[in-house]
């Protein structure tokens, strides 16, 4: 694969991550105030059911809607401002008129076509948005606007146009030339939509198969994680008809996620909906990836304390247990990953594998604990307050994932003799990380990777810092390790991945302000 389009590649999937992080949040909120809304609840706690609380929880639940009812502009903004890499702001803002263009513009092939539907809209695929009648693609649409938006922003903001119209050159002329290029996309988009909903649906036959559809999504989405791919997969079966299309109270929902709004936040569990999809939605969600933060992590986290040298346990119980938590609390298992998956990628792929084969059982024991993300809040919110979730089904098999991967891990470092935390002999140091002293985190960062002329470009994500290089053989791996970086990747020629866990957004900060620093 080319270098320069797998870079692109991974800078998209961490682009899907800014509407992602807005949903997660957002979402445990409306969770909250749905499941005490529902009868059970109210009959279980009679003070919710008084006119003022029941005000206030479908008031929150109503703010909060706005959110999900958005989803494609949030997506065309976060897409348009993470592939950007000149002029963030004007891209966001030419995503936005993007979007609209390319509604309107699907909205007016319809209406010469002939094929505005009248009725029930959803039975042809297309339905009301932002007060348009259009295709419903849904996110895809957002991705399509935001894609446009960063590619013309890039080459366009610097337009010169002759001195009678040099009021639109530059800047101004990005939102004007998204408007032009957005049209003919729009108008082209329905001639396809059907083939693409083919494809799509192709592809949702093996990823939606029943029972094992999730341990093969669970499996590709570990391995995908070096690469920082993982995301763009994630995307594709919450958002397209990769995820299967459902059909709720006369409503035609495309993706998972979708489907699961509806049924988590709006018809509760004593709606038929639930029984017959959330296992199946679930299982490709929060479900699964509580399986990974609650128990497979910590069961791994626990073996290579076991198997730590004993005169290394003190430092390596509390570097294992900071991952531990990321993953409990934060929903970030990169760290944890990555302190083995370079040092032993056939243990990774064990790894993948197992967590795919040991995700199958979810859907057979009617496990529906909804939502994204896997963190012990998610599972006392989405578990404990809604009814029919089967969650000690969930802690049953989390308990043998557990057992599983202890024992797999535990037996696999010592027969290997694999370098886990605590296994060398040379430690690194997460003194500075632990004390927040990102300053001087940074500067060895800068050092590390060669000064400051020899970094091209710093990005991050969720738990890494990702830098294009001038030239990677001026790396020096151990003043990285001095940092206290849990471990470094170079997925591509010129390119590295530097993994900080949750300190990681400091860090880059810090990065950019040592080297704004540099350039005085």
């Amino acid at each position: 694969m080319n270098a320069n389009f797998k870079n692109e590649i991974q800078t998209f999937g961490r682009s899907l991550l800014l509407p992602i992080a807005v949903l997660a949040p957002v979402g445990m909120v409306m969770g909250i105030c749905s499941a005490l809304g529902q009868n059970y609840m109210i009959e279980k706690l009679p003070f919710l059911g008084n006119a003022i609380f029941k005000d206030l929880l479908s008031s929150l639940g109503l703010i909060s809607s706005v959110v999900f009812q958005n989803i494609p502009l949030l997506f065309a903004m976060g897409v348009a401002y993470g592939m950007s890499k000149k002029e963030k702001g004007i891209a966001v803002f030419a995503s936005v008129v993007a979007y609209l263009t390319l509604l309107i513009s699907m909205h007016v092939h319809l209406k010469l076509a002939g094929q505005l539907a009248k009725g029930d809209l959803s039975l042809v695929g297309q339905g009301m948005v932002l007060g348009i009648q259009t295709l419903k693609i849904e996110a895809l649409g957002g991705i399509i606007a935001g894609l446009l938006a960063a590619k013309i922003t890039d080459k366009y903001y610097r337009l010169q146009l002759p001195l009678a119209f040099a009021f639109f050159s530059g800047k101004k002329s990005v939102a004007i030339l998204s408007i032009a290029f957005t049209i003919p996309v729009g108008l082209a988009i329905p001639f396809i939509w059907d083939l693409f909903t083919a494809g799509m649906n192709s592809l949702s036959t093996v990823m939606m198969a029943p029972d094992i559809g999730a341990g093969i999504y669970m499996t590709l989405n570990r391995l995908l994680i070096p690469f920082g791919l993982h995301h763009v997969l994630s995307s594709t079966v919450r958002f397209t008809a990769a995820g299967g299309t459902y059909l709720i109270d006369g409503q035609t929902y495309v993706g998972i996620l979708p489907a699961m709004n509806k049924i988590l936040f709006e018809l509760g569990p004593n709606h038929p909906a639930w029984k017959e999809y959330m296992p199946t939605l679930t299982s490709y969600l929060a479900s699964s990836q509580m399986l990974t933060t609650l128990f497979r992590v910590p069961a791994i986290g626990l073996a290579m304390y076991h198997m730590a040298y004993m005169k290394n346990r003190k430092f390596a119980k509390g570097m294992i247990l900071t991952v531990v938590l990321t993953a409990v609390l934060g929903n970030v298992t990169e760290p944890l990953e990555f302190s083995f998956l370079f040092i032993a990628p056939k243990l990774f792929i064990v790894y993948a594998v197992l967590c795919g084969l040991l995700t199958i059982p979810l859907q057979m024991l009617d496990v529906s604990v909804g939502y994204i993300r896997g963190t012990i809040f998610d599972f006392g919110i989405f578990g404990l307050m809604y009814e029919h979730t089967q969650w000690l089904n969930l802690i049953l098999l989390g308990i043998v994932n557990f057992v599983v991967f202890y024992f797999v891990f535990r037996f696999a470092i010592r027969k290997f003799d694999i370098k886990t935390p605590g296994r060398e002999s040379d430690m690194g140091d997460s003194t500075l990380l632990n004390n927040k002293e990102y300053d001087k985190v940074a500067a060895l960062v800068v050092e590390g990777l060669g000064g400051k002329s020899n970094i091209k470009r710093v990005e991050n994500c969720v738990s890494r810092l990702r830098i294009d290089l001038a030239d990677q053989k001026k790396l020096d791996m151990a003043i990285l390790k001095e940092a206290g970086a849990l471990g470094t990747f170079i997925p591509s020629s010129n390119h590295i991945h530097v993994v900080f866990g949750p300190h990681v957004e400091f860090v880059r900060n810090a990065v950019d302000d040592a080297m704004a620093k540099q350039e005085k």
